[in-house]
């Protein structure tokens, strides 16, 4: 196997990680949620404040994912291209 290849298939494996990563983040905030609902008789507003952590730490998590391994780390030819040349201010 290729070493390209093999790149590739390791930043598949990270980014098919996501919906792993946004589930167990939700559902940990829910569950520390509804347990502090329960030990402080507040229900429902600490589930409903954690639930909204755990849905930001997923978008988040999600976010840095995708930045960390959405894009291959070699310039492609139309990013070099639109690099402004600023040593003749005539083009």
């Amino acid at each position: 196997m290729s070493e390209e290849r093999k790149k590739l298939l390791m930043r598949l494996l990270h980014l098919s990680s996501i919906g792993i990563s946004m589930a167990l983040a939700i559902v940990f905030g829910l569950v520390i949620g509804v347990y502090l609902d329960r030990w402080l008789g507040t229900k429902p507003w600490m589930t409903l404040v954690f639930l909204l952590f755990g849905i930001v730490a997923a978008f988040r998590n999600m976010f840095h994912i995708a930045r960390k391994y959405g894009y291959p780390e070699e310039e492609t030819d139309d990013q070099a291209n639109n690099v402004r040349d600023d040593s003749n201010p005539g083009t």
